[in-house]
């Protein structure tokens, strides 16, 4: 047993040690506490067996070195020699070494002074590369500051922009494009501010400028028009019998043309237009800025309102506008001007103005214009001034019309101020004739030779054999204002002419026109003004007596006025429905009333020489001769009733009298 335990103690501190040995001398803790937690002689028999084996590892190191020894001696000899030799290396290493240091030092500076520069090199590139990518952004800038001050908005906008979507996020990092990002929303603001404001100095510049446009508008278009009646006046001439002018000339012509209308094309050679009046670019401009930043609607409305203000201010007539036809004419140029720029507004622009828009403006300036003429023309009583007024619509119609504004409404009021300027003649030839009235003599117009005839019968158609027979001097039976008279109803019929001219009307109406003015004339003008001067009081017996001579010949000449209308409007009296003079009763009714008159006052005349009687009522008895104022009587009745043997033979109408 005791062997036993002694073998098992041998081979545990066997392995102990094997441990030690092996083991890190950190972790040999545990394996010597073992050592102590075994048996109580186990320590010491440990101890004994650690000597031996320490002895035993002394022996073999012994025996190695006695085995290395002779070979370690033999090395340290060589060490030895070597030594001298290293010693000698090593100097010359240490100069060496020196040398390099002194050399490299220049070596290092300059090499540190290289990267220097490579690191500025490789700066300056980037800087260069950054600068490349900001300078363009700087460039567009500075474009744009330009394009602000020389006021080019609309390529501003474009150059905004290409710097939004394009420049500005190359280099968003930077500072300064952040700043240039937040000034362009209110630069976008100042240019639609700016051009709003010079839409409106436009708005007020073709407001100024209406008047003008206007009136270029209707000169070109009168010019046009008097062409056009010129050349088929002269293709007219050519083809028929020449008409009667309105001063009963024919025109004069020049190289086939009249020579108004010569002048007019003279007139016609440097042709102006609203653009030529006008700077129409500032409406464009803004259109331009506006539709580009998105808000046309707005600039659209704006426009279009600011347009029907002017309108109606344009449409608003001074109140002193029917004194004078310049009133008229300033007020039509206004209007015209006017619709001459929304003309050219709708073709130049792209939906700013609509047709519908300039339809609605002109028809709510067409009603305003025709309620204004109307209203003005009634306190007109100048027939010169209602003419004028005549020929300014129908100029002022065809310049729309040319326009494509329809103008029918202006040519249907101009039937309407036809008839208030047939009223106003009619006024005027009352006064002329009773200028005429006043002024005859009431006896035979006396001719001494041949031209005083032929003066006379070329200006009232008068045609009787016995007194052609006659020697001079001799007398017409009319009196001088029969052929005044006639001469003013032509001249009142070339006047009615004149407003009949550029209706476009046909021929028939234009004669139905003039007749039925000239029926106006003789029933109520002419009618009116005879009657009245039979019913003066100091009208004579003689001069009632030659009143129904003058009135028979005027009768007689009515066939003349029908035939004078006929060649003024070209139109068979054949015609369907043509109008016929009523001169005849006029006349005739005129003679009646005069013959009544000379009825009342020989009846009246007879009472007076009566009434004036000297009666001697105490005579015993007559003495055989008839009294002084039956004698007076007779002679006065002698002398009257000579007076009517001046009368027409063929007059039956006074024999009532007899």
């Amino acid at each position: 047993m005791a062997e036993s335990e002694s073998l098992e103690t041998i081979t545990e501190h066997e392995r102990i040690l094997q441990e030690i040995e092996s083991t890190d001398t950190a972790c040999v803790g545990p394996t010597l506490r073992s050592v102590y937690d075994d048996q109580p002689n186990a320590h010491k028999r440990f101890m004994e067996k650690l000597d031996a084996r320490i002895r035993n590892h002394d022996r073999e190191i012994e025996k190695m070195c006695n085995f290395h020894h002779q070979g370690f001696v033999d090395a340290i000899t060589e060490l030895l020699k070597v030594r001298a030799d290293a010693e000698k290396l090593m100097g010359q290493v240490s100069d060496t070494n020196r040398r390099l240091q002194d050399a490299g030092r220049e070596v290092t500076a300059q090499t540190e002074e290289v990267i220097r520069c490579r690191i500025q090199q490789r700066n300056m590139a980037t800087t260069v590369e950054k600068l490349q990518l900001c300078i363009p952004v700087l460039e567009m800038y500075s474009k744009l500051k330009e394009q602000l001050e020389s006021k080019r908005y609309y390529s501003a906008l474009k150059t905004m922009e290409q710097l939004e979507n394009i420049y500005i996020p190359r280099v968003s990092q930077y500072r300064f494009c952040q700043i240039m990002a937040e000034t362009l929303p209110k630069l976008r603001e100042e240019i639609k501010e700016i051009s709003m404001s010079d839409l409106k100095d436009f708005l007020e510049s073709i407001r100024k400028h209406s008047d003008k446009i206007g009136e270029t508008a209707m000169r070109q278009a009168q010019q046009h028009r008097t062409f056009n009646s010129a050349v088929q006046k002269q293709v007219t001439l050519s083809c028929t019998k020449p008409l009667y002018g309105l001063n009963g000339r024919t025109p004069l012509h020049h190289n086939g043309l009249s020579t108004e209308a010569a002048d007019e094309e003279e007139m016609d050679e440097e042709v102006l237009t609203a653009q030529d009046l006008v700077d129409f670019s500032p409406v464009y401009r803004c259109l331009h800025i506006y539709t580009v930043l998105g808000d046309r609607e707005t600039f659209e409305n704006y426009y279009r309102k600011q347009r029907k203000k002017q309108a109606r201010l344009v449409l608003q007539p001074q109140s002193n506008m029917h004194e004078t036809v310049e009133g008229y004419r300033k007020y039509f140029n206004q209007i015209v001007g006017f619709f001459v720029v929304e003309d050219h507004i709708l073709h130049a622009t792209q939906g700013l103005v609509t047709r519908a828009f300039t339809d609605e403006l002109w028809n709510m300036a067409l009603s305003k214009i025709i309620a204004v003429l109307r209203t003005h023309s009634s306190y007109c009583n100048d027939p010169d001034l209602v003419l004028e007024l005549k020929n300014l619509i129908v100029i002022f119609a065809d310049t729309l019309q040319g326009y494509g504004f329809p103008v029918n409404r202006l040519f249907d009021l101009l039937f309407e101020v036809r008839d208030q300027y047939n009223e106003t003649l009619l006024k005027k030839w009352a006064l002329l004739f009773r200028d005429i009235f006043e002024q005859d003599n009431y006896s035979p117009i006396p001719v001494e030779n041949e031209e005083e005839y032929k003066a006379v019968v070329s200006r009232f158609p008068f045609h009787d054999a016995e007194i052609e027979k006659q020697q001079f001097p001799k007398k017409l039976p009319m009196s001088q204002s029969v052929p005044q008279i006639y001469s003013q109803v032509k001249e009142f019929i070339y006047a009615s002419l004149k407003f009949s001219e550029s209706l476009h009307r046909s021929s028939t109406e234009i004669d139905d026109m003039l007749r039925k003015s000239t029926n106006l004339l003789l029933t109520r003008t002419l009618s009116s003004c005879l009657q009245n001067l039979i019913k003066k009081p100091h009208i004579g017996l003689t001069e009632l007596v030659q009143i129904i001579i003058n009135t028979t010949h005027l009768e007689h000449a009515c066939k003349y006025l029908e035939d004078f209308i006929t060649n003024i409007t070209n139109v068979s009296p054949e015609t369907v429905h043509t109008t016929r003079l009523y001169g005849l009763s006029t006349f005739k009714d005129a003679r009646h009333a005069a013959e009544g008159e000379i009825y009342t006052k020989l009846n009246q005349k007879i009472d007076e020489f009566i009434q004036l009687a000297d009666y001697e009522w105490g005579m015993a008895e007559s003495d055989g001769r008839a009294s002084g104022y039956l004698m007076d009587l007779i002679n006065f009745l002698r002398s009257t009733f000579q007076v009517f043997t001046h009368l027409p033979n063929n007059n039956n109408d006074h024999a009532a009298m007899s």
